[in-house]
């Protein structure tokens, strides 16, 4: 092979290389690579990766949520109140104690004093108060007996009242005791006593029922005289003091 004949394969070995570059990028007119007007490849395959990471690349919505749907968050739970626990036994309410039977007023279940008054004169007031937890009932008059007196004193029979003196727990019944001539002519065998038994009648009004009551008497004792005489249980102190 002559030298001539390589020199010109050498140059269409080129041509054919140059015209390959020409194809794949930007050239002039000269056939130079021209960097500065035409793009590169190396420049081309970040931006398209780029433009890739672009498309799917999540979304951030007005609220702030990034997703292609905005998620909204969990309800919190709602406390429940606990439940009792079963099988607890209720507790019971004790059962009110029955009330006591009616009764007759007497010494175990009243409480008796007997005090001077001052009008009017020469009178003794006598009050029973129930002390029981049922109602008691006074009947008729105090049989009273002051000293060593061998029997009681008369009734003031206009003083009856309409009623039995009915006395609920913690009430009061009064009578009244006159215990003397106001002017010490109707009287007679005047004396003085320091001791009282006061005697309750029961239903019949002519028996004594339950225990008799001691209330206490002045330190200088009670005048008495033979025109003592005692008034009916009443129901109101106005009503004792008036006989």
């Amino acid at each position: 092979m002559s030298v001539r004949t390589s020199r010109t394969r050498l140059v269409s070995g080129a041509a054919s290389l140059v015209a390959a570059a020409c194809s794949l990028t930007a050239c002039n007119d000269s056939g130079v690579i021209d960097t500065a007007t035409g793009p590169s490849l190396r420049a081309a395959a970040p931006a398209a990766a780029a433009d890739s990471s672009t498309s799917t690349a999540p979304s951030a919505d007005a609220g702030g949520t990034t997703g292609s749907a905005s998620q909204e968050p969990a309800a919190a739970p709602r406390p429940t109140a606990p439940k009792p626990a079963t099988g607890t036994p209720t507790p019971k309410t004790p059962a009110a104690p029955a009330a006591a039977e009616p009764a007759t007023c007497e010494g175990s279940n009243t409480a008796t004093t007997a005090a001077p008054l001052n009008r009017p004169v020469n009178h003794l007031l006598l009050t029973v108060t129930n002390t029981g937890s049922g109602t008691c009932y006074l009947y008729g008059y105090p049989a009273v007996r002051f000293g060593e007196a061998q029997s009681v004193p008369p009734v003031i029979t206009d003083s009856k009242p309409q009623a039995v003196v009915t006395l609920q727990p913690g009430e009061s019944g009064y009578a009244s005791v006159n215990l003397s001539s106001t002017d010490g002519t109707d009287g007679s065998n005047g004396h003085t006593v320091n001791s009282l038994t006061v005697y309750f009648h029961g239903p019949s009004g002519n028996e004594s029922v339950g225990a008799g009551a001691h209330p206490s008497l002045p330190a200088e004792g009670a005048y008495v005289d033979d025109s003592l005489k005692v008034g009916y249980w009443q129901q109101s102190l106005d009503d004792a003091v008036s006989w």
